[in-house]
Protein backbone atom coordinates (compact mmCIF):
# COMPACT_ATOMS: atom_id res chain seq x y z
CA UNK A 1 0.00 0.00 0.00
CA UNK A 2 1.31 3.20 -0.72
CA UNK A 3 1.95 6.24 1.57
CA UNK A 4 -0.65 8.21 -0.50
CA UNK A 5 -2.82 4.95 0.09
CA UNK A 6 -2.84 5.38 3.89
CA UNK A 7 -2.97 8.76 4.34
CA UNK A 8 -6.29 8.36 2.49
CA UNK A 9 -7.83 5.65 5.47
CA UNK A 10 -7.37 8.15 7.86
CA UNK A 11 -9.29 10.48 5.89
CA UNK A 12 -12.17 8.32 4.98
CA UNK A 13 -12.18 7.41 8.74
CA UNK A 14 -12.35 11.39 9.82
CA UNK A 15 -14.80 12.24 7.48
CA UNK A 16 -17.68 9.92 9.26
CA UNK A 17 -16.43 12.23 12.31
CA UNK A 18 -16.10 15.50 13.68
CA UNK A 19 -13.60 16.75 15.52
CA UNK A 20 -15.39 17.52 18.53
CA UNK A 21 -17.18 14.02 18.15
CA UNK A 22 -13.65 12.50 17.49
CA UNK A 23 -12.60 14.17 21.16
CA UNK A 24 -15.28 12.04 23.09
CA UNK A 25 -14.57 8.76 24.22
CA UNK A 26 -17.24 6.81 22.15
CA UNK A 27 -16.40 9.09 19.30
CA UNK A 28 -12.60 8.18 19.30
CA UNK A 29 -13.80 4.81 20.28
CA UNK A 30 -15.72 3.92 16.48
CA UNK A 31 -13.31 6.04 14.60
CA UNK A 32 -10.18 3.71 15.55
CA UNK A 33 -12.36 0.78 15.16
CA UNK A 34 -13.65 1.93 12.06
CA UNK A 35 -9.76 2.73 10.47
CA UNK A 36 -8.27 -0.38 12.08
CA UNK A 37 -11.12 -3.28 12.15
CA UNK A 38 -10.74 -3.57 15.99
CA UNK A 39 -13.91 -5.68 16.63
CA UNK A 40 -16.29 -3.79 18.06
CA UNK A 41 -17.42 -6.17 21.00
CA UNK A 42 -14.42 -5.91 22.54
CA UNK A 43 -12.02 -9.29 23.64
CA UNK A 44 -15.04 -11.43 24.36
CA UNK A 45 -15.78 -11.60 20.38
CA UNK A 46 -12.70 -13.61 19.53
CA UNK A 47 -12.43 -17.67 19.98
CA UNK A 48 -9.29 -18.88 21.54
CA UNK A 49 -6.52 -20.58 20.19
CA UNK A 50 -5.29 -24.41 21.03
CA UNK A 51 -1.83 -22.76 21.40
CA UNK A 52 -0.46 -26.64 20.52
CA UNK A 53 -0.61 -25.55 17.66
CA UNK A 54 1.59 -22.56 17.25
CA UNK A 55 4.86 -24.02 15.26
CA UNK A 56 6.80 -21.22 15.34
CA UNK A 57 8.53 -19.68 18.25
CA UNK A 58 6.08 -16.74 19.48
CA UNK A 59 8.42 -14.94 21.85
CA UNK A 60 10.38 -13.01 19.04
CA UNK A 61 9.86 -9.70 20.73
CA UNK A 62 11.56 -11.14 24.04
CA UNK A 63 10.36 -10.18 27.50
CA UNK A 64 10.77 -6.86 29.47
CA UNK A 65 9.16 -5.17 32.58
CA UNK A 66 8.33 -1.87 34.11
CA UNK A 67 7.24 0.58 36.28
CA UNK A 68 8.57 -1.36 39.76
CA UNK A 69 6.26 -0.36 42.88
CA UNK A 70 7.69 -1.86 46.46
CA UNK A 71 4.90 -4.93 46.10
CA UNK A 72 4.59 -5.00 42.51
CA UNK A 73 5.92 -5.20 38.73
CA UNK A 74 4.63 -5.37 35.69
CA UNK A 75 5.32 -8.20 33.32
CA UNK A 76 5.16 -8.33 29.87
CA UNK A 77 5.70 -9.97 26.31
CA UNK A 78 4.36 -10.26 22.91
CA UNK A 79 3.23 -13.07 20.57
CA UNK A 80 4.86 -12.85 17.00
CA UNK A 81 6.05 -15.89 15.50
CA UNK A 82 6.39 -13.37 12.67
CA UNK A 83 7.20 -10.28 13.57
CA UNK A 84 7.82 -9.08 10.08
CA UNK A 85 4.25 -9.63 8.76
CA UNK A 86 0.75 -7.95 9.52
CA UNK A 87 -1.14 -10.07 12.26
CA UNK A 88 2.31 -11.24 13.33
CA UNK A 89 2.04 -14.97 11.81
CA UNK A 90 -0.83 -15.65 14.63
CA UNK A 91 -5.03 -15.88 13.42
CA UNK A 92 -6.97 -13.18 15.26
CA UNK A 93 -8.33 -15.74 18.49
CA UNK A 94 -7.32 -15.31 22.12
CA UNK A 95 -4.10 -17.05 23.36
CA UNK A 96 -3.69 -18.01 26.46
CA UNK A 97 0.05 -17.25 27.90
CA UNK A 98 1.50 -18.45 31.47
CA UNK A 99 3.94 -16.98 33.68
CA UNK A 100 6.21 -17.62 36.33
CA UNK A 101 8.50 -15.56 38.80
CA UNK A 102 10.84 -16.90 40.68
CA UNK A 103 13.79 -15.79 42.68
CA UNK A 104 16.48 -17.53 41.35
CA UNK A 105 17.46 -18.08 37.59
CA UNK A 106 16.61 -21.48 37.64
CA UNK A 107 13.13 -21.27 38.65
CA UNK A 108 13.71 -23.93 41.51
CA UNK A 109 12.09 -21.34 44.08
CA UNK A 110 9.20 -19.82 42.22
CA UNK A 111 7.10 -17.33 43.83
CA UNK A 112 4.20 -16.39 42.21
CA UNK A 113 2.64 -18.05 38.52
CA UNK A 114 -0.73 -17.50 36.81
CA UNK A 115 -1.96 -17.68 33.20
CA UNK A 116 -2.90 -14.42 31.00
CA UNK A 117 -4.92 -13.80 27.71
CA UNK A 118 -2.93 -12.18 24.91
CA UNK A 119 -6.02 -10.87 23.08
CA UNK A 120 -6.00 -10.26 19.16
CA UNK A 121 -7.46 -6.72 19.72
CA UNK A 122 -4.00 -5.72 21.53
CA UNK A 123 -1.98 -7.17 19.14
CA UNK A 124 -1.49 -10.52 21.06
CA UNK A 125 0.31 -8.86 23.90
CA UNK A 126 0.36 -9.33 27.51
CA UNK A 127 0.83 -7.41 30.63
CA UNK A 128 0.80 -8.74 33.65
CA UNK A 129 0.81 -6.87 37.34
CA UNK A 130 2.08 -9.19 39.74
CA UNK A 131 1.29 -8.66 43.14
CA UNK A 132 2.07 -8.95 46.78
CA UNK A 133 5.52 -9.47 46.71
CA UNK A 134 8.79 -8.11 48.85
CA UNK A 135 9.74 -4.99 48.43
CA UNK A 136 13.78 -4.53 46.76
CA UNK A 137 14.34 -7.94 45.59
CA UNK A 138 15.74 -9.40 42.27
CA UNK A 139 13.32 -11.87 40.94
CA UNK A 140 13.62 -13.52 37.23
CA UNK A 141 10.54 -14.41 34.94
CA UNK A 142 9.49 -16.15 31.58
CA UNK A 143 6.43 -16.78 29.63
CA UNK A 144 4.95 -20.30 28.02
CA UNK A 145 2.34 -20.96 25.72
CA UNK A 146 1.75 -24.43 23.99
CA UNK A 147 5.31 -25.84 23.61
CA UNK A 148 7.34 -22.57 23.87
CA UNK A 149 9.10 -20.78 26.41
CA UNK A 150 10.57 -17.55 26.47
CA UNK A 151 13.62 -16.22 27.30
CA UNK A 152 13.91 -15.20 31.14
CA UNK A 153 13.90 -11.85 32.20
CA UNK A 154 15.34 -10.59 34.95
CA UNK A 155 13.64 -7.79 37.00
CA UNK A 156 13.49 -6.25 41.03
CA UNK A 157 10.77 -4.50 42.88
CA UNK A 158 11.12 -1.22 44.46
CA UNK A 159 12.35 -0.46 47.81
CA UNK A 160 9.67 0.36 50.27
CA UNK A 161 8.24 3.93 50.28
CA UNK A 162 9.99 4.65 54.05
CA UNK A 163 12.74 2.45 53.48
CA UNK A 164 16.32 4.62 54.25
CA UNK A 165 17.91 2.75 51.43
CA UNK A 166 21.11 4.79 50.60
CA UNK A 167 22.20 4.08 46.44
CA UNK A 168 20.00 3.65 43.53
CA UNK A 169 21.98 3.04 40.07
CA UNK A 170 19.73 4.04 36.92
CA UNK A 171 20.65 4.36 33.41
CA UNK A 172 19.19 6.96 30.77
CA UNK A 173 18.60 6.00 26.86
CA UNK A 174 16.87 7.73 24.53
CA UNK A 175 16.49 8.04 20.55
CA UNK A 176 17.14 4.80 18.56
CA UNK A 177 16.51 5.42 15.01
CA UNK A 178 16.93 1.76 13.36
CA UNK A 179 18.04 3.22 10.63
CA UNK A 180 20.77 5.00 11.73
CA UNK A 181 22.95 2.42 13.00
CA UNK A 182 23.16 -0.70 15.34
CA UNK A 183 21.68 -1.04 19.16
CA UNK A 184 25.14 -2.01 20.81
CA UNK A 185 24.87 0.39 22.95
CA UNK A 186 21.77 -1.67 24.55
CA UNK A 187 24.34 -4.71 24.33
CA UNK A 188 26.45 -2.53 26.79
CA UNK A 189 23.47 -1.43 29.12
CA UNK A 190 22.23 -5.43 29.21
CA UNK A 191 25.80 -6.13 31.17
CA UNK A 192 25.99 -3.00 33.63
CA UNK A 193 24.79 -2.98 37.21
CA UNK A 194 22.02 -0.96 37.69
CA UNK A 195 18.24 -1.46 38.82
CA UNK A 196 16.10 0.59 36.60
CA UNK A 197 16.51 1.87 33.06
CA UNK A 198 14.50 5.16 31.82
CA UNK A 199 13.70 5.71 28.30
CA UNK A 200 13.30 9.56 27.60
CA UNK A 201 11.63 8.54 24.18
CA UNK A 202 12.32 8.53 20.34
CA UNK A 203 11.60 4.45 20.75
CA UNK A 204 11.38 4.36 17.41
CA UNK A 205 10.89 6.80 14.21
CA UNK A 206 7.85 6.78 11.82
CA UNK A 207 10.39 7.34 9.41
CA UNK A 208 10.94 4.72 6.42
CA UNK A 209 13.61 1.88 6.74
CA UNK A 210 14.50 0.51 3.69
CA UNK A 211 15.09 -3.05 2.33
CA UNK A 212 18.89 -2.86 3.88
CA UNK A 213 18.04 -1.55 7.47
CA UNK A 214 19.51 2.04 6.17
CA UNK A 215 23.00 2.51 8.22
CA UNK A 216 23.16 -0.90 8.93
CA UNK A 217 23.52 -2.07 5.69
CA UNK A 218 22.27 -5.52 5.80
CA UNK A 219 23.88 -7.85 3.43
CA UNK A 220 22.38 -10.92 5.22
CA UNK A 221 19.27 -10.06 4.86
CA UNK A 222 16.20 -7.57 3.06
CA UNK A 223 13.61 -6.09 4.74
CA UNK A 224 9.71 -5.98 3.08
CA UNK A 225 8.90 -3.17 1.24
CA UNK A 226 6.01 -2.19 3.97
CA UNK A 227 9.23 -1.17 6.09
CA UNK A 228 10.20 1.24 3.26
CA UNK A 229 7.15 4.09 4.40
CA UNK A 230 6.29 6.39 6.94
CA UNK A 231 3.84 4.83 9.89
CA UNK A 232 0.44 6.37 9.72
CA UNK A 233 -1.79 3.42 10.61
CA UNK A 234 -2.16 1.39 13.64
CA UNK A 235 -0.90 -1.76 11.72
CA UNK A 236 2.01 0.27 10.39
CA UNK A 237 2.72 1.29 14.34
CA UNK A 238 2.88 -2.03 15.04
CA UNK A 239 4.77 -3.82 12.52
CA UNK A 240 7.73 -0.67 13.35
CA UNK A 241 7.65 -2.38 17.00
CA UNK A 242 7.87 -5.81 16.21
CA UNK A 243 11.12 -4.57 13.60
CA UNK A 244 12.61 -2.72 16.44
CA UNK A 245 11.51 -5.50 19.10
CA UNK A 246 13.28 -8.02 17.42
CA UNK A 247 16.58 -6.44 17.28
CA UNK A 248 18.99 -8.90 19.76
CA UNK A 249 20.79 -5.76 21.61
CA UNK A 250 17.42 -3.91 22.97
CA UNK A 251 15.69 -7.31 24.01
CA UNK A 252 19.29 -8.17 25.89
CA UNK A 253 18.43 -4.68 27.76
CA UNK A 254 14.81 -5.28 27.95
CA UNK A 255 15.45 -8.81 29.71
CA UNK A 256 17.90 -7.56 31.96
CA UNK A 257 16.64 -4.86 33.26
CA UNK A 258 12.97 -3.05 34.31
CA UNK A 259 12.60 0.00 32.13
CA UNK A 260 10.04 2.60 32.71
CA UNK A 261 9.29 4.10 29.31
CA UNK A 262 7.89 7.67 28.62
CA UNK A 263 7.79 9.21 24.70
CA UNK A 264 9.19 12.12 22.79
CA UNK A 265 7.52 12.96 19.08
CA UNK A 266 8.66 10.01 16.67
CA UNK A 267 6.54 7.26 18.33
CA UNK A 268 4.03 9.29 16.45
CA UNK A 269 4.83 12.18 14.33
CA UNK A 270 8.02 14.62 14.46
CA UNK A 271 7.73 17.31 16.79
CA UNK A 272 3.89 16.80 17.21
CA UNK A 273 2.27 19.64 19.87
CA UNK A 274 -1.06 18.45 21.55
CA UNK A 275 -3.56 17.66 18.83
CA UNK A 276 -1.10 20.25 15.94
CA UNK A 277 0.89 17.55 13.44
CA UNK A 278 4.02 18.76 12.13
CA UNK A 279 2.11 18.89 8.66
CA UNK A 280 -1.07 20.86 7.22
CA UNK A 281 -3.59 17.69 7.51
CA UNK A 282 -6.70 18.31 9.81
CA UNK A 283 -6.93 17.94 13.04
CA UNK A 284 -9.20 15.00 13.71
CA UNK A 285 -7.41 13.24 10.56
CA UNK A 286 -4.30 14.00 13.08
CA UNK A 287 -5.88 12.35 15.99
CA UNK A 288 -6.61 9.22 14.46
CA UNK A 289 -3.00 8.23 13.67
CA UNK A 290 -2.27 9.70 17.21
CA UNK A 291 -4.63 7.47 18.56
CA UNK A 292 -3.18 4.52 16.47
CA UNK A 293 0.50 5.47 17.92
CA UNK A 294 -0.92 5.47 21.40
CA UNK A 295 -2.16 2.12 21.21
CA UNK A 296 0.65 0.29 19.66
CA UNK A 297 2.99 2.19 22.23
CA UNK A 298 0.95 0.92 25.40
CA UNK A 299 0.88 -2.76 23.37
CA UNK A 300 4.11 -2.76 22.91
CA UNK A 301 5.73 -1.40 26.60
CA UNK A 302 5.65 -2.63 30.02
CA UNK A 303 3.02 -0.45 31.43
CA UNK A 304 0.00 -0.75 34.02
CA UNK A 305 -3.17 -0.52 33.08
CA UNK A 306 -3.58 3.06 33.78
CA UNK A 307 -1.52 4.38 31.37
CA UNK A 308 -3.71 2.20 28.76
CA UNK A 309 -5.15 4.44 26.41
CA UNK A 310 -8.61 5.60 25.29
CA UNK A 311 -8.69 6.96 21.57
CA UNK A 312 -5.82 9.54 21.38
CA UNK A 313 -5.64 9.66 24.93
CA UNK A 314 -3.10 8.34 26.86
CA UNK A 315 -1.85 9.56 30.61
CA UNK A 316 1.84 8.72 30.59
CA UNK A 317 3.01 11.27 33.40
CA UNK A 318 3.64 8.94 36.47
CA UNK A 319 5.20 9.12 39.92
CA UNK A 320 7.41 6.17 41.34
CA UNK A 321 9.18 6.17 44.72
CA UNK A 322 12.19 4.71 45.66
CA UNK A 323 12.20 4.35 49.09
CA UNK A 324 13.37 7.67 50.65
CA UNK A 325 16.28 8.08 48.38
CA UNK A 326 14.35 9.27 45.58
CA UNK A 327 10.88 10.38 43.97
CA UNK A 328 10.71 10.06 40.23
CA UNK A 329 7.51 12.74 38.68
CA UNK A 330 8.02 10.96 34.80
CA UNK A 331 6.51 13.62 32.34
CA UNK A 332 4.80 13.79 29.12
CA UNK A 333 6.16 16.77 27.34
CA UNK A 334 4.27 16.23 23.96
CA UNK A 335 0.42 15.36 24.67
CA UNK A 336 -0.70 18.62 25.90
CA UNK A 337 2.08 21.34 25.30
CA UNK A 338 1.16 24.56 23.32
CA UNK A 339 2.42 24.31 19.67
CA UNK A 340 5.85 25.79 18.88
CA UNK A 341 6.69 29.25 18.72
CA UNK A 342 7.79 31.02 15.07
CA UNK A 343 7.26 27.80 13.37
CA UNK A 344 9.12 25.87 15.06
CA UNK A 345 12.97 25.12 15.05
CA UNK A 346 15.93 27.34 16.43
CA UNK A 347 14.52 30.99 16.42
CA UNK A 348 15.02 34.61 17.81
CA UNK A 349 12.86 34.23 21.30
CA UNK A 350 10.90 37.21 21.62
CA UNK A 351 6.72 38.04 22.61
CA UNK A 352 5.45 34.60 21.09
CA UNK A 353 7.46 32.39 22.95
CA UNK A 354 7.62 33.96 26.10
CA UNK A 355 3.74 34.65 26.66
CA UNK A 356 2.99 33.68 30.24
CA UNK A 357 -0.07 31.36 28.74
CA UNK A 358 2.43 29.06 27.10
CA UNK A 359 2.76 25.71 28.38
CA UNK A 360 4.82 22.74 27.73
CA UNK A 361 2.98 20.11 30.81
CA UNK A 362 -0.14 21.65 30.20
CA UNK A 363 -1.78 23.46 33.38
CA UNK A 364 -3.15 19.71 35.13
CA UNK A 365 0.24 18.16 34.39
CA UNK A 366 2.19 21.05 36.12
CA UNK A 367 -0.12 21.19 39.13
CA UNK A 368 0.28 17.67 39.79
CA UNK A 369 4.20 17.88 39.47
CA UNK A 370 4.09 20.67 41.97
CA UNK A 371 2.11 19.13 44.28
CA UNK A 372 4.10 16.00 44.42
CA UNK A 373 6.78 17.85 45.18
CA UNK A 374 5.25 19.36 48.19
CA UNK A 375 4.49 16.03 49.55
CA UNK A 376 7.89 14.84 48.81
CA UNK A 377 10.31 13.88 51.60
CA UNK A 378 12.90 11.89 48.90
CA UNK A 379 16.36 12.84 49.27
CA UNK A 380 16.49 13.21 45.20
CA UNK A 381 13.39 14.52 43.24
CA UNK A 382 14.29 13.22 39.57
CA UNK A 383 12.29 14.09 36.63
CA UNK A 384 12.36 12.31 33.76
CA UNK A 385 11.38 13.52 30.82
CA UNK A 386 11.93 14.45 26.78
CA UNK A 387 13.40 17.59 25.45
CA UNK A 388 16.43 20.16 27.16
CA UNK A 389 15.40 21.87 30.38
CA UNK A 390 18.25 24.08 30.67
CA UNK A 391 18.76 27.61 28.91
CA UNK A 392 20.87 26.67 25.46
CA UNK A 393 22.17 29.49 23.20
CA UNK A 394 23.87 28.45 19.86
CA UNK A 395 25.92 31.11 19.71
CA UNK A 396 28.10 33.26 22.40
CA UNK A 397 26.13 36.19 21.13
CA UNK A 398 23.22 38.97 21.23
CA UNK A 399 22.37 37.12 18.14
CA UNK A 400 21.99 33.83 19.57
CA UNK A 401 18.65 31.96 18.95
CA UNK A 402 16.83 29.15 21.03
CA UNK A 403 15.36 26.17 20.24
CA UNK A 404 11.68 26.52 20.26
CA UNK A 405 10.41 22.61 20.67
CA UNK A 406 12.59 22.51 23.65
CA UNK A 407 11.84 24.12 27.26
CA UNK A 408 13.63 27.37 26.00
CA UNK A 409 10.81 28.06 23.65
CA UNK A 410 8.52 28.10 26.87
CA UNK A 411 10.35 29.53 29.70
CA UNK A 412 7.18 30.77 31.18
CA UNK A 413 6.64 27.05 31.85
CA UNK A 414 10.07 26.49 32.71
CA UNK A 415 9.97 29.48 35.00
CA UNK A 416 6.88 27.76 37.11
CA UNK A 417 8.37 24.57 37.67
CA UNK A 418 11.60 26.27 38.91
CA UNK A 419 9.81 28.20 40.83
CA UNK A 420 7.83 25.45 42.44
CA UNK A 421 10.58 23.36 43.18
CA UNK A 422 12.28 26.54 45.07
CA UNK A 423 9.02 27.24 46.74
CA UNK A 424 7.82 23.15 47.42
CA UNK A 425 12.05 23.21 49.59
CA UNK A 426 13.30 20.23 46.71
CA UNK A 427 17.14 21.03 47.50
CA UNK A 428 18.14 18.19 45.67
CA UNK A 429 16.76 18.34 41.73
CA UNK A 430 17.46 16.44 38.48
CA UNK A 431 16.23 16.43 35.35
CA UNK A 432 17.01 13.95 32.65
CA UNK A 433 16.57 14.28 29.35
CA UNK A 434 17.16 13.04 25.83
CA UNK A 435 15.47 14.28 22.56
CA UNK A 436 19.18 16.18 20.82
CA UNK A 437 21.68 13.45 20.62
CA UNK A 438 24.15 14.25 22.76
CA UNK A 439 25.26 14.13 26.10
CA UNK A 440 24.92 17.16 27.79
CA UNK A 441 25.69 18.11 31.50
CA UNK A 442 23.86 21.30 32.77
CA UNK A 443 23.50 23.03 36.37
CA UNK A 444 19.82 24.61 36.18
CA UNK A 445 20.28 28.42 37.24
CA UNK A 446 17.75 30.21 38.83
CA UNK A 447 18.21 33.08 36.55
CA UNK A 448 19.73 31.44 33.17
CA UNK A 449 20.51 34.74 32.51
CA UNK A 450 22.89 35.68 35.53
CA UNK A 451 25.62 32.42 35.82
CA UNK A 452 26.08 34.33 39.48
CA UNK A 453 22.50 32.67 40.60
CA UNK A 454 21.96 30.28 42.95
CA UNK A 455 21.97 26.40 41.29
CA UNK A 456 18.30 24.82 41.85
CA UNK A 457 19.90 21.82 40.40
CA UNK A 458 21.20 19.42 37.52
CA UNK A 459 20.17 18.27 34.06
CA UNK A 460 21.62 14.90 32.61
CA UNK A 461 20.81 14.85 29.24
CA UNK A 462 21.49 11.16 27.68
CA UNK A 463 23.03 10.96 24.21
CA UNK A 464 21.09 8.80 21.62
CA UNK A 465 21.63 5.43 20.94
CA UNK A 466 21.71 5.69 17.42
CA UNK A 467 20.09 8.65 16.28
CA UNK A 468 22.44 10.90 14.16
CA UNK A 469 24.19 8.14 13.34
CA UNK A 470 28.38 8.21 14.59
CA UNK A 471 28.29 11.63 16.10
CA UNK A 472 31.72 12.82 17.27
CA UNK A 473 33.18 13.78 20.22
CA UNK A 474 33.42 17.47 19.73
CA UNK A 475 29.97 18.69 17.53
CA UNK A 476 30.61 21.15 15.57
CA UNK A 477 28.50 23.58 17.58
CA UNK A 478 30.88 22.53 20.42
CA UNK A 479 33.10 26.22 20.74
CA UNK A 480 29.95 27.89 20.50
CA UNK A 481 27.51 26.13 23.10
CA UNK A 482 30.12 26.27 25.75
CA UNK A 483 31.01 29.39 24.88
CA UNK A 484 27.38 30.67 25.15
CA UNK A 485 26.18 28.55 28.44
CA UNK A 486 28.65 28.81 31.08
CA UNK A 487 25.95 26.60 33.00
CA UNK A 488 26.76 23.86 30.68
CA UNK A 489 29.32 21.68 32.41
CA UNK A 490 30.09 18.66 29.60
CA UNK A 491 28.79 18.26 26.08
CA UNK A 492 29.93 14.93 23.99
CA UNK A 493 28.05 14.06 20.67
CA UNK A 494 28.64 10.16 20.60
CA UNK A 495 26.13 7.62 20.76
CA UNK A 496 25.40 5.72 24.22
CA UNK A 497 23.76 6.26 27.46
CA UNK A 498 24.13 8.35 31.01
CA UNK A 499 24.57 5.83 34.27
CA UNK A 500 23.51 8.10 36.98
CA UNK A 501 24.20 6.68 40.45
CA UNK A 502 22.14 8.36 43.57
CA UNK A 503 23.55 8.35 46.97
CA UNK A 504 22.65 9.68 50.80
CA UNK A 505 25.77 12.04 50.51
CA UNK A 506 26.50 12.61 46.36
CA UNK A 507 25.24 11.67 42.90
CA UNK A 508 27.37 10.43 40.05
CA UNK A 509 26.34 10.47 36.23
CA UNK A 510 29.14 8.59 33.66
CA UNK A 511 28.50 9.18 30.39
CA UNK A 512 28.83 6.21 28.16
CA UNK A 513 29.60 6.28 24.17
CA UNK A 514 30.55 3.47 21.62
CA UNK A 515 33.06 4.76 19.19
CA UNK A 516 30.70 3.98 15.87
CA UNK A 517 27.20 2.62 15.24
CA UNK A 518 26.97 2.39 12.00
CA UNK A 519 29.08 -1.15 12.37
CA UNK A 520 28.15 -3.52 15.00
CA UNK A 521 29.83 -4.44 18.41
CA UNK A 522 31.90 -1.42 18.74
CA UNK A 523 33.54 -0.93 22.44
CA UNK A 524 32.45 1.21 25.19
CA UNK A 525 34.11 4.24 26.93
CA UNK A 526 33.26 6.75 29.60
CA UNK A 527 33.39 10.19 27.92
CA UNK A 528 33.16 11.80 31.35
CA UNK A 529 31.95 11.35 34.91
CA UNK A 530 30.11 14.22 37.49
CA UNK A 531 29.22 14.80 40.79
CA UNK A 532 26.83 16.80 42.73
CA UNK A 533 26.63 16.68 46.18
CA UNK A 534 23.37 16.70 48.40
CA UNK A 535 22.48 19.84 49.74
CA UNK A 536 25.12 21.88 47.17
CA UNK A 537 23.75 21.41 43.50
CA UNK A 538 25.94 21.79 40.44
CA UNK A 539 27.91 19.34 38.30
CA UNK A 540 31.92 18.99 38.90
CA UNK A 541 34.29 16.60 37.93
CA UNK A 542 34.49 13.58 39.20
Amino acid sequence: MTHSSHQQELRDAARNLGRRRFLTVTGAAAALAFSVNLPAAGTASAAELDARKISEDPFTLGVASGDPLPASVLLWTRLAPRPYEPGSGLPRTRVQVRWELARDERFSRIVRRGSATAHPEFDHSVHVEVKGLEADRVFYYRFRTGNWTSPTGRTRTAPARAARNSTLSLAAVSCQAYHDGYFTAYKHLAQEDVDVVFHLGDYLYEYAVDATGGARAYTDRTLPAHFNRETITLEDYRLRYGLYKSDPDLRAAHAAHPFVVTWDDHETENNYAGDIPENDVPPEEFLLRRAAAYRAYWENQPLRTPQRPTGPDMKLYRRLHFGRLAQFDILDTRQYRSDQAYGDGWQKPGPESEDPSRTLTGAAQERWLLDGWRASHATWNVVPQQVTFAQRRDVPTDAFKLSMDAWDGYPASRDRVLKGAEAAGIDNLMVLTGDVHVGYGFDLKKDFDDPSSRTLGTEIVATSITSGKNGSDKPGSWNNQMQANPHMKFFNGRRGYAVVTLGAQRARADYRTVSAVTTPGEPLATAGSFVTEVGNQGLKPA
